[in-house]
């Protein structure tokens, strides 16, 4: 997956075959945005122009613009990869929670 970051904000980019151009979907927000380009430049100019639009209407409408993450979410595995899980975290001495939270927080440092 690519990703572009304008102004604190994140889209992910894919090509869209069909239409021959660049898509952005910027992430993370209350409610949707997304923009086109046939260049990085050009991607990068109407990433900006549709974050502004979206930002404008979301200050005239009195709407929060990024979505509001509560910090809790369900994980669902197949029961033999629940076991197996559950089992390496009790080994390093961790609830599953903190087990998977590690996990999840070094994917994204790798990612970086």
């Amino acid at each position: 997956m690519n990703l572009m970051t304008s102004e604190g904000y994140t889209a992910k980019i894919e090509y869209d075959d069909e239409l021959e151009l660049f898509r952005g979907e910027i992430l993370g927000l209350s409610g949707y945005a997304d923009f086109f380009g046939k260049s990085a430049k050009e991607l990068k100019t109407e990433f900006k122009k549709s974050l502004a639009v979206y930002l404008k209407s979301c200050e005239e409408e009195g709407i929060e613009p990024k979505k509001q993450y509560s910090g809790k979410f369900n994980v669902r595995f197949d029961p033999k990869d629940h076991e197996l899980i559950a089992i390496q975290a009790a080994g390093e001495g961790l609830s599953l929670n903190e087990w998977l939270k590690e996990a999840a927080l070094q994917r994204l440092q790798d990612d970086k």
